[in-house]
């Protein structure tokens, strides 16, 4: 693959970048491939080919080669995540910036398909969590990413930025991964030479100021602001941190990096923001640009408006929470004829983010009613929160799969709802008669690759 020579030349005097060693990285087709586990669900890694781990993330892992992620049910169980290597290291970025979690408030901005949400999530396990995404197809695919990761504090937006303009100062993280011109992924991405261009980069770069000018208002004063992209090119990148620290006021934040790490360490042209560039000839990853900083000044704020949830009854949540048991400290309410659970301490978060957002998936779904029996929903199989309730029953690998593409197979247990399981986790929602057995695994998310 030859990188396009506009590109190249544009980088000459970029520090760090190394021609000979840069185009010999992009010409050899290696591929390095990389996933995150998922601390909330165990599970035995002894059938992933596990290189090393990630220097700069503590569930980050190398794989030697790329198996058939599809035909591994771990993956549907949320169990771990596909992510390249050196967008991991935000972890090592939020670690540094805000030591201390619990509370805190955090908006994904563009989110999809969910790589850095759930790494958020991760860390953020006594906060607030909300990922958002503007196209409307993309935004299905980062809630069925969230559902899988299974932490109820992960939730799903899918608004403009400039939306987010109605609740200043409600967060306390913002992090913004630009939408790019995508010159990071040409090794990982072949066909993403063919879009680049330089007027590409140009209206990337406008693009990426609208959005975060759209943005920041809801990022409460102190509060910090991560801006990541996957291009070499300046004018997405120390040109964009010069801009939010000339225009938007904003302060540099620096980011302790090991040597041997090869992470670039650079700086903006006019106001020296610290920022950190990947090169995959320097690091095992690919192509990336990421920056902090802390916002200098708050924005006024106006009385947020709240909008009434639709509690569920007590009745319905007394059926439901003498057939499943859950986490402690749940609120319950009905969307779409649903039963859907948070944590209660978030209870006013919701309704104020209902009154100006719309909201794809907020909490746990839980169950639906039918008269007096409960339905449960497939959201709770990969819940974190489900502690039981329901009988548990093994499926080996050849039924795990054929469960999951939503076809006939066989499995043992009581007669009635039974959660089918992998490995010890949970992969979905079963239900055994006496002559055959119910498959109620998600249309949309079954794996159609035989």
């Amino acid at each position: 693959m030859v990188v396009p020579a506009a590109l190249i030349q544009s980088l000459q005097t970029t520090t760090g970048f190394q021609q000979e060693t840069f185009e010999a990285v992009h010409e050899s087709g290696e591929q390095v491939v990389s996933i995150r586990l998922n601390p909330s669900k165990e599970f035995d890694t002894a059938h992933l080919p596990i290189d090393e781990n990630v220097n700069w993330c503590e569930y980050g892992r190398y794989l030697k080669i790329r198996p058939i992620f599809t035909f591994d049910p771990f993956l549907h169980a949320g169990a771990y995540y596909v992510q390249e290597a050196s967008s991991m290291f935000l972890w090592q970025v939020i670690l540094q910036t805000v030591p201390e979690p619990a509370g805190k408030k955090v908006l994904d901005l563009c989110a999809a398909p969910g790589g850095k949400s759930t790494l958020l999530s991760s860390y953020f396990k006594e906060g607030l969590v909300v990922a958002n995404e503007v196209i409307k197809n993309r935004a299905n695919i980062l809630v069925e990413n969230c559902s899988k990761w299974g932490d109820g504090h992960l939730w799903v937006t899918n608004n403009n930025p400039s939306h987010f303009q109605a609740i200043p100062e409600f967060f306390d993280v913002l992090m913004v991964d630009a939408p790019c011109s995508g010159s990071g992924l040409f090794r990982k991405d072949p066909s993403a030479v063919e879009e680049w261009s330089e007027s590409n980069v140009t209206l990337c770069s406008q693009r990426q100021q609208r959005i975060l000018a759209d943005a920041l208002p809801c990022l409460a004063e102190n509060g910090v602001l991560i801006y990541s992209t996957c291009s070499y090119s300046r004018e997405e990148d120390e040109a964009i941190c010069d801009w939010l620290l000339e225009e938007m006021e904003m302060e540099s934040f620096p980011i302790a990096i090991e040597e041997n790490w090869g992470i670039v360490t650079t700086s903006s042209a006019a106001h020296a923001a610290f920022c950190y560039r990947f090169y995959p000839d320097q690091v095992k990853g690919e192509g990336f640009f990421i920056a902090c900083f802390h916002k200098k000044k708050g924005e006024s704020v106006t009385k947020s408006k709240y909008k009434n949830l639709s509690m569920t009854s007590k009745l319905q949540v007394q059926q439901l929470q003498s057939a499943i048991q859950l986490s402690e400290n749940l609120s319950f309410f009905d969307q779409n004829e649903a039963i859907r659970a948070i944590e209660t301490r978030w209870l006013q978060e919701l309704s104020i983010l209902a009154s100006h957002l719309y909201i794809k998936k907020a909490g746990i779904e839980m169950a639906s009613m039918k008269g007096k029996d409960i339905v449960p929903a497939h959201e709770l199989a990969l819940s974190t929160w489900f502690r039981g309730g329901f009988p548990l029953v093994e499926l080996d690998l050849e039924n795990a799969l054929s469960y999951l593409r939503r076809k006939e197979f066989s499995a043992k247990g009581p007669k009635g709802w039974s959660l089918m399981c992998f490995g010890g986790l949970p992969i979905g929602w079963a239900k055994l008669l006496p002559n055959r057995i119910n498959n109620y695994y998600p249309a949309e998310w079954r794996i159609l690759k035989e």
